[in-house]
């Protein structure tokens, strides 16, 4: 049987109309109560791969962490694939609604090893290019195909209702470089975190 074309779902409630969470795909949700950062891999296991494993990475045990992964057998991208500004998991809202941090991490296409980096949070976003930059890692914020700027895109969804999304190419997110993308994004995360930390405590004071 012909798998469905994920680019008709127009929500979650479609994908799960045409695919069984358990069989075809599954969801995990890490949270850490503490953390007001949350990592998500809304297209990870085998629907893009290796986004799961670098989302991982980036959280730790330190950020809240979101995962929907595709398990099918075959054509995981094609029947699994809800795009990011449709993607309205019920889980994935409620836990990034507490936080003010939120990276979607994605896989993408290209020849080259490479991060393109977009989203409605600029000081985040550049933050975490210079931190790439520094790793010796191409990051592109601008002038590519995934600019997400729409405010229903996943990682516009949290508190503040900006966010940042980092699209990995393949070379790179198969590389051994993903480890040094992965330590370069959490140190950003971990800045981002401590300087919001530090607004916090001063409007209290």
């Amino acid at each position: 049987m012909e798998a469905p074309d994920a680019r008709a779902y127009r929500s979650y409630a479609d994908l799960a109309a045409a695919q069984r969470r358990g069989r075809d795909y599954e969801i995990h949700v890490e949270r850490r109560p503490a953390s007001a950062v949350a990592v998500l891999a809304p297209h990870g296991g085998r629907i893009e791969d290796g986004t799961s494993e670098i989302a991982r990475a980036i959280a730790g045990d330190e950020f809240n962490l979101y995962l929907l992964e595709g398990q099918r057998p075959s054509l995981n991208y094609r029947a699994l694939h809800l795009t990011s500004h449709c993607f309205d998991e019920p889980e994935c809202l409620e836990l990034i609604a507490g936080c003010e941090v939120v990276l979607a991490v994605h896989g993408c296409g290209g020849p080259d090893p490479h991060a393109l980096l977009g989203g409605l949070d600029l000081r985040l976003r550049d933050r975490i290019a210079v931190a790439l930059g520094a790793e010796s890692l191409v990051a592109h914020t601008g002038g590519h195909r995934f600019p997400a700027v729409h405010p229903h895109n996943i990682c516009n969804r949290g508190a503040r209702g900006r966010g940042v999304q980092l699209e990995i190419t393949h070379p790179l997110r198969r590389s051994r470089e993903a480890v040094r993308l992965a330590r370069a994004v959490r140190a950003a995360l971990q800045e981002e975190a401590a300087a919001l930390g530090a607004v916090a405590a001063l409007s209290a004071g």
